[in-house]
């Protein structure tokens, strides 16, 4: 979708894991396309959103390609899910996924404009809480070191059904990533450790099967140590954002 800018460094992220990865327009999905451009879903065992702008984030972020999607190929996504095949968004694709209803499924909840009333670009830090395909090597509590770049990150839910729905998403342990300081601390809705005054600090939810996840943050963006703002005085050998995708590799492997 016009606007979609991530796709080559998460393409990139698969590749330089030895798997294969493709990048894939809507279009090719729903048939308007040459016959040697064709896809099916089907075909696939993941289908990664990446993030961006689709659409230039006209009505609001994801909002037109979670339409479009779904207008044409509700039932393939649905049997995807259904499979138990994954399915994960970054960023913008984490506003089209809850557009869609995807995510997290059985409450319901948007992704609308960061408190600061501005776009919000930088480094953030965020706490993993559930094992997810997205998480299989995470150690549960490891704080993380993604970038972020939205305008629309703040997760609400329907006023006046905001504790239920946190209480659900809690005890179906659907929250997948909440911000936190970087000594791991949780943000406590505090600016700039929260970046966009989220509810509870989440930055990324699951469905109730675990098999669809998004987020905000951008873990591509970070996959390799000088990636990081602070990569002249840290010691890592790799990116932190690199865990998430061997996650998923070694998750579809040892699934399909």
């Amino acid at each position: 979708m016009e606007g979609t800018n991530c796709e080559d460094e998460t393409e990139r992220a698969f590749k330089r894991l030895g798997v294969f990865a493709e990048k894939v327009h809507l279009k090719q999905l729903t048939g308007d396309a040459t016959s040697q451009r064709k896809r099916k879903l089907s075909a696939y065992n993941a289908l990664i959103f990446p993030g961006g702008f689709s659409a230039g984030d006209y009505i609001r972020s994801g909002a037109v390609f979670g339409s479009l999607m779904m207008s044409k190929l509700e039932k393939e996504i649905k049997e995807f899910v259904k499979e138990g095949k994954v399915i994960g968004g970054i960023c913008n694709g984490f506003q089209v996924l809850t557009n869609t209803g995807l995510l997290p499924g059985n409450v319901e909840a948007a992704l609308t404009n960061n408190a600061s009333g501005k776009f919000e670009g930088g480094f953030d830090y965020v706490k993993t809480l559930k094992k997810t395909p997205f998480t299989e090597k995470v150690e549960l509590g490891k704080v993380l070191n993604f970038a972020h770049g939205h305008g629309e990150g703040r997760l609400l839910f329907v006023p006046g059904k905001e504790k239920n729905a946190l209480k659900e998403l809690q005890e179906n342990s659907q929250i997948v990533f909440r911000y936190a300081t970087p000594e791991g601390e949780f943000a406590n809705m505090q600016y700039p450790y929260n970046p966009n005054g989220a509810t509870f600090d989440i930055a990324g939810i699951s469905n109730l099967e675990g098999n669809v996840v998004g987020w905000m943050p951008h873990p591509e963006r970070v996959l390799d140590s000088f990636n990081h703002y602070d990569f002249h005085r840290n010691s890592r050998k790799v990116g932190d954002g690199q865990v998430i995708f061997e996650s998923l590799v070694e998750y579809l492997q040892k699934k399909f």
